[in-house]
């Protein structure tokens, strides 16, 4: 694989994953309008989940210590009720069943039937849209701290639904936080937290999927890592702080050019 193509591919992973604009949807643009390959290779891929999940793990390396201290603590001495540390980790176990599900029921009409230029325009524009109503509509009183059980659920049941190309995981468990009350920042924050075990998942069924590791391109194998890695930090970073003071709607205009652009790309073809 060509050192530039790595570097180009694991930057576009790493900014698209974590920004509410959809990695899925931006990949199926790729291949199918630009000639975009990069990440049929199966051990890219595979760097590329890897790579996701060592930013997640990084950017949230002490909330996930104080997760794993309250799990044990829940199962030590329990205190659920009055300790949300014990709680969390629980809800967090909770909110990741639906996407499990989705993902071990529906993965062949996932991957094949729904990535398709179409639905990929009509996902960008229908979650634009919601980023718009859900601004307007949240009261936006409601911590991290003060996440229920129902709170999961809504938000563990729009990560499901992001497994459609073109709707963005952070940008719908974003909004399903912004119509339980939560603050914006304070719902992205869950909303990664939440992502972690399922970033998890998909890697280590990625990792188990590659039979054989000797005729890896490592130099370009590292560079895409890399790459993703340094791009995705940024994003999520500079994506946590923008939240603290800005609305989702600079995103919505993004999905709604990029759907209008596949579209006339699907008329004058």
């Amino acid at each position: 694989m060509d050192l530039a193509f790595s570097l180009l591919a694991g930057v576009i992973q790493g900014l698209t994953e974590f920004l509410p604009v959809s990695s899925s949807g931006h990949l199926v643009i790729l291949h199918q309008v630009l000639g975009f390959h990069a990440f049929d290779n199966v051990l890219f891929d595979v760097m590329m989940h890897l790579a996701t999940l060592a930013v997640l793990l990084a950017a949230f390396r002490r909330e996930i210590v104080r997760l794993f201290s309250g799990f044990w603590a829940s199962l030590t001495r329990p205190a659920w009720r009055d300790e949300f540390e014990q709680r969390l980790p629980w809800l967090i176990l909770a909110g990741s069943v639906p996407v499990a599900a989705a993902g071990y029921f529906f993965d062949d009409i996932i991957e094949g039937r729904l990535r398709t230029l179409p639905i990929v325009a009509a996902a960008l524009v229908i979650v634009g849209l919601l980023f718009i109503v859900a601004e307007r509509l949240s009261t936006q009183k409601r911590g991290i701290a003060a996440v229920t059980w129902k709170d999961a659920l809504a938000v563990g049941l729009a990560q499901a639904v992001s497994l459609i190309p073109g709707v963005s995981r952070s940008g719908l468990t974003i909004v399903a936080g912004l119509g339980r009350g939560m603050k914006r920042d304070e719902a992205a924050r869950f909303s990664f937290l939440l992502s972690i075990p399922a970033v998890f998942g998909a890697g280590l069924k990625k990792v188990l999927e590659v039979g054989d590791w000797s005729q890896a391109d490592l130099a370009a194998l590292g560079l895409g890592f890399a790459a993703a890695f340094v791009s995705g930090w940024v994003a999520i970073s500079s994506f946590l702080r923008f939240l603290g003071r800005h609305p989702l709607h600079v995103f919505a205009w993004y999905r709604f050019f990029l759907a209008a652009a596949v579209v006339v790309w699907l008329i004058v073809r």
